[in-house]
């Protein structure tokens, strides 16, 4: 008996038939999709979203504030101080020509005052200009006196204060300051290097995990298939029973390798997602670079390019510096010093507000103060040879720094010169391993020979030719990195290399 549909039926079962099959399609295709990465996609994102590539951001960015505040303290400073009110109910001391006695004060004082100030960082002093207006209100105490009030105004006041041998540290700090920041840039572009270098090596670590990888599913393969003619052979009596076991062993071996390579591949994919903050769980292809352009970077212009770019290089000038303020100071602090203080402008007084502006009278101040130490048991001439000593120290530091650096430089110019030599031997080796095994193979699957153990030589030589060409690569480009980081400088294309700093600070 068959069973017969509604038209709604019908369409409700075409429809679910139709999702179903759509269901059955779309799912390999997507799940085939694949991530494919270079090696200058891998570093671009590295330097874009690595957790070291946002720690050095956060850094420099801490040392742009830093910068910036210091900046600060030399612009102009508007400031406003008052008053409103101060009251003063209280019993004070008064002194007379008689003598002192107890008096009841009650009153209420308005006071305000604008400032604007200037730093003077060439001699450690500071200018400003000034004007205010005050009120005070005495209120009567008894039934004998009276209420009065009256006004004050500084119109205009304009002054300075002039340590005249003190310790100038806004003279050192102006230097050290900028040679810091110059420095924290410098650091910055460093760090995008070294993420650069660090990326390489997570790209071929996994690379050769990838390779590793898929060589030890060919060899099971291999071996699979050699096995299953030697046992053909054997039962013909063409090969000895040791060397069926050997085969035997090496696939055993094989299957164990695809396990060890299977576990390194996925190690290293976690790392590798886990550097470039990855989300996706696509499979990741990667692609192996493609010529490389080989170039010979002069030892010279590389310890030059050095000095002139790196952190190292402002480095040293500044820790010279550095020392050098500290006895600069030693020589200043404890020793005879003197300030001058003095001001210069109008002032009034009235009892009525509108009068405290008319027919305004000078007023001037001049204070010159002065600083003499006697006796202080030779602490100031030990804190100065206290601080040669360490100027002295810090010199001959960083005179051996220099070379040490300069020596560094030449050790990692020499490494990267001859990686274009290393690189070709790796790749010739490979192709003639690859060659070697391949005509190895044949000639045992074909009968020519039958000693295993030339077939094991020829596939280890052939692996390990393999790896080591990818492992030369991973040295030739870590190596490429290193020089660029050491140097600022892009030899490729000889010029100095350059970040965009008004990005990262917006």
């Amino acid at each position: 008996m068959n069973k017969i549909y509604s038209k709604s039926q019908q369409g409700l079962l075409f429809f679910a038939l139709t999702i179903l099959l759509l269901t059955l399609v779309l799912h390999p295709i997507q799940a085939q999709e694949k991530s494919q990465y270079t090696l200058q996609e891998v570093i671009r994102l590295a330097q874009d979203q690595s957790p070291d590539a946002q720690i050095a951001r956060h850094r420099f960015k801490s040392s742009y504030w830093q910068y910036r505040n210091f900046k600060a303290e030399y612009l102009p400073n508007l400031s406003f101080q008052g008053e409103l009110p101060h009251i003063d109910r209280s019993f004070g001391t008064i002194t007379t020509e008689s003598g002192s006695f107890y008096s009841f004060s009650n009153f209420i004082n308005y006071d305000a005052t604008l400032s604007l100030t200037q730093k003077v960082g060439l001699t450690g002093g500071d200018v400003f200009i000034s004007t205010g207006l005050g009120q005070m209100t005495n209120y009567k105490t008894d039934s004998t006196s009276s209420s009065s009030r009256e006004f004050r105004a500084s119109i205009i006041n304009i002054g300075f204060n002039q340590p005249i041998f003190k310790y100038n540290k806004y003279k050192w700090s102006k230097q050290i300051e900028s040679m810091q920041y110059e420095e924290a840039k410098r650091v910055l572009i460093e760090a995008n290097e070294e993420v650069a270098s660090l990326a390489v090596d997570r790209f071929f670590s996994l690379l050769i995990a990838q390779v590793e990888k898929e060589i030890s599913l060919k060899n099971r393969s291999n071996y699979d298939t050699l096995y299953r003619i030697a046992k053909g052979r054997y039962q013909l009596g063409k090969i000895a029973e040791n060397d069926l076991l050997q085969l035997e062993l090496n696939l055993l071996q094989a299957d164990a390798s695809v396990e060890d390579a299977e576990l390194s591949y996925e190690t290293k994919l976690s790392e590798f997602k886990s550097y470039l903050r990855l989300q996706n769980d696509n499979p990741i292809i990667l692609i192996p670079p493609g010529e490389t352009n080989h170039f010979i970077v002069p030892a010279n212009k590389a310890i030059e390019e050095a000095q002139n770019n790196s952190s190292d290089g402002i480095a040293f000038q500044r820790r010279l510096i550095e020392a050098e303020s500290v006895v600069n100071k030693a020589k200043m602090d404890g020793r005879f010093d003197a300030n001058v203080y003095a001001v210069l402008g109008l002032t009034q007084r009235a009892d009525f507000l509108s009068d405290v502006y008319k027919n305004p009278t000078d007023e001037e101040k001049v204070v010159v103060g002065i600083t003499v130490p006697l006796l202080d048991w030779g602490y100031a001439r030990g804190q100065i040879k206290l601080a040669e000593s360490n100027q002295n120290l810090e010199v001959a530091s960083v005179e051996q720094d220099r070379i040490d650096y300069a020596q560094n430089i030449f050790v990692n110019v020499m490494q990267f010169n001859m990686q274009k030599n290393q690189l070709r031997i790796a790749a010739k080796s490979d192709t003639v391993a690859q060659k070697r095994y391949d005509v190895t193979q044949k000639r045992y699957m074909i009968g020519k020979i039958n000693d295993v153990l030339d077939l094991n030589l020829a596939q280890i030589d052939n692996d390990n030719a393999k790896i080591g060409y990818y492992r030369s690569l991973m040295t030739y480009w870590k190596s490429y990195y290193q020089i660029r980081k050491i140097t600022l400088y892009d030899f490729e294309h000889n010029t100095p290399i350059m970040v965009s700093f008004d990005d990262l600070i917006r």
